[in-house]
């Protein structure tokens, strides 16, 4: 039950923006870029990353919201996000998407917690700047989303099936997109 009365029955943070829609735009428009404009990583590799710090903040709808997204654009599907969320460091990635998933970790237990050493193996694999800049940002921005999430006690469903259904239009259309067509029907 959430802490706050929302006018929906929308699960997790798609509630909260009908509840405070003038945060939506910006916490969407900051997610499509991170999560899907042009990039080195592909937005299956950007969710996973999404995917793997929810899942270190235990939180159950980001988690098992963007886990779909990326199992829907990784070769891989879900079995790779369930490997990387069990056992990063036997998880079937690339060394470069280990060391930035490690920066991820790192910053969810705190921004210090990155080291030089873990920014030196990531270039030693092949990191740039912008996709380690990118990896601290998409990171820092999703304990935010988790905490936002868990903070008011949104409701997370149970059935996988809701999420996948999900990530078919937000890897179609993405977050802007779905954003406008919510704000349509409001």
């Amino acid at each position: 039950m959430p802490h706050i009365t929302l006018t929906t029955d929308e699960p997790g943070i798609r509630g909260l923006f009908r509840f405070r829609p003038e945060t939506a735009g910006p916490l969407n428009a900051l997610v499509e870029v991170l999560l899907r404009a042009e990039s080195t990583l592909t937005p299956g590799e950007r969710e996973l990353i999404a995917a793997y710090v929810s899942s270190l903040n235990q939180c159950r709808y980001c988690f098992s919201s963007h886990a779909a997204y990326a199992a829907a654009q990784l070769p891989e599907g879900m079995e790779l996000v369930e490997q990387v969320r069990a056992d990063l460091a036997s998880a079937p990635v690339t060394p470069k998407l280990r060391a930035l998933l490690g920066i991820a970790a790192a910053v969810q237990r705190g921004g210090r917690e990155v080291t030089e050493e873990h920014v030196a193996a990531a270039r030693a694999e092949g990191a740039t700047d912008l996709e380690i800049h990118d990896t601290v940002l998409i990171a820092a921005a999703f304990c935010m989303y988790n905490r936002y999430v868990d903070g008011l006690a949104t409701i997370a469903p149970d059935d996988p099936a809701s999420y996948a259904a999900r990530a078919e239009r937000i890897v179609a259309d993405g977050y802007l997109a779905l954003l406008a067509e919510a704000q349509r029907r409001s």
